[in-house]
């Protein structure tokens, strides 16, 4: 069904895009950093879908899949006066321009299609500021996912783990066989998605959320966040030695190969497992990161709305209204490997591990354990992420003990909050 709907969508934009740009009544202009892979091919399924209501798209990519390189870009427009019509942004950064007067009310299309109904409350936290619409949410992310190779894992015995102890010992026999036990590349998002999946893991949710979220001094010096540290020195052995500033694809290559028995990331994993004629769920299994079953860290890309002329301002409802509607987030997740912002999507076109997350993600909002990610810039601020991420990434790459990591922590995100 899911294929049979989006090659009509496709059939509709072909249709469309012959009748030529010209005769598009409407132009929105969105700036985002999904330009490679399965998040290219992601976004498209938005443009065509725009395409098939006679809106045009103009396009502007920033290649960088952290998205630092496209805030860059975006905070010299908005200073030089001529904001996009939308931007892909995370939670932080929506909250932020929205706390700068820089965006515009959606509330209007939000209203008319009762977003605030099928939109958990955690993201609209981030969606509504001052009791408007400020951005659309296009899904939400699952990165305290653990992936796991199937075929490795059953030829040496192994059961997916469900915590760091039973991690560690899976991990100690994938090394005994000369298996690389976690697949991992070097760099700080990459570390801080770890450490948030530690730290949930060990912590729980309450421990995330005073250590992570409130940045509470004391939970983050505390004995708990010093076992944080000692896990983290952990992993940082069941790497194998070139991980270094390796890209998360490259690593996710590393476990469909069967070089690396397991691998700590996000859901857009799965758009590597599809390429690779694998089936999430079945080849690679996919169960929570150990210790955070019932728990739910996530990130959502949103388009934020700026400010906008009144001429421009069908256009951006228009994307809005797409960017919400049931059709257009399953089209879109189904590519993209995520989840709908909307609770009221089936889930029967999706896998295994998308249905599993959208029954993890109902379990976990009715038990207060859906947590933003901090490392995927819906658990802190800017400064205090990056404070976090260096931290982290000293103490992944060094000798540096659990302790003084813990010490380091703590002046670094106080600092930041300065």
């Amino acid at each position: 069904m899911a294929f049979t709907k989006t090659s009509k969508l496709l059939a509709t934009v072909a249709f469309t895009s012959a009748i030529g740009s010209a005769a598009m009544a409407q132009e929105v202009e969105v700036l985002h950093w999904w330009t490679a892979g399965g998040e290219a091919a992601a976004l498209n399924v938005l443009k065509e879908d725009l395409a098939s209501k006679n809106v045009g798209w103009q396009d502007m990519p920033v290649a960088g899949g952290g998205g630092e390189a496209a805030s860059t870009t975006l905070k010299a427009r908005v200073a030089a006066g001529n904001p996009p019509t939308a931007a892909q942004m995370l939670g932080m950064q929506l909250r932020e321009w929205a706390n700068e007067g820089a965006l515009g009310d959606l509330s209007s299309v939000a209203e008319e299609n009762n977003w605030a109904e099928v939109v958990p409350a955690a993201v609209q936290e981030f969606a509504v500021n001052d009791g408007k619409w400020v951005g659309a949410p296009v899904n939400i992310h699952r990165p305290n996912w653990l992936w796991i190779n199937a075929e490795i894992f059953e030829a040496q015995g192994l059961t997916p783990p469900t915590t760091w102890e039973e991690f560690n010992a899976a991990a100690d026999k994938l090394q005994e066989a000369g298996i690389t036990p976690l697949a991992h590349g070097g760099q700080p998002w990459q570390d801080a998605t770890v450490f948030d999946d530690v730290v949930l893991g060990i912590g729980g949710p309450d421990f995330y959320r005073k250590a992570i979220i409130e940045a509470d001094m004391d939970a983050l010096g505390s004995d708990t966040m010093v076992q944080v540290f000692d896990q983290m020195r952990k992993l940082s052995g069941y790497v194998d030695e070139n991980f270094s500033g390796r890209d998360w694809n490259l690593a996710t290559a590393m476990l469909l190969n069967g070089e690396a028995g397991m691998q700590l990331m996000g859901d857009w994993a799965k758009g590597e497992i599809i390429r690779a004629d694998m089936v999430p769920g079945e080849d690679i299994l996919c169960v929570a990161a150990p210790g955070t079953e019932g728990s739910y860290l996530f990130n959502t890309d949103f388009f934020g709305a700026f400010d906008v002329s009144e001429e421009s301002k069908p256009a951006q409802m228009e994307l809005a209204a797409s960017i919400m509607s049931k059709e257009f987030q399953e089209a879109f997740n189904l590519v993209k490997g995520s989840i709908p912002a909307r609770t009221d999507v089936a889930p029967d076109n999706f896998d295994a591990c998308g249905q599993k997350a959208m029954e993890d993600i109902v379990e976990a909002a009715d038990n207060n354990a859906l947590l933003g990610s901090m490392a995927h810039g819906h658990g802190q601020t800017s400064s205090v992420q990056r404070a976090m991420f260096d931290v982290v990434t000293e103490h992944f790459n060094s000798d540096m003990s659990s302790q003084d990591a813990v010490e380091e922590l703590q002046i670094a995100v106080e600092s930041a909050m300065l």
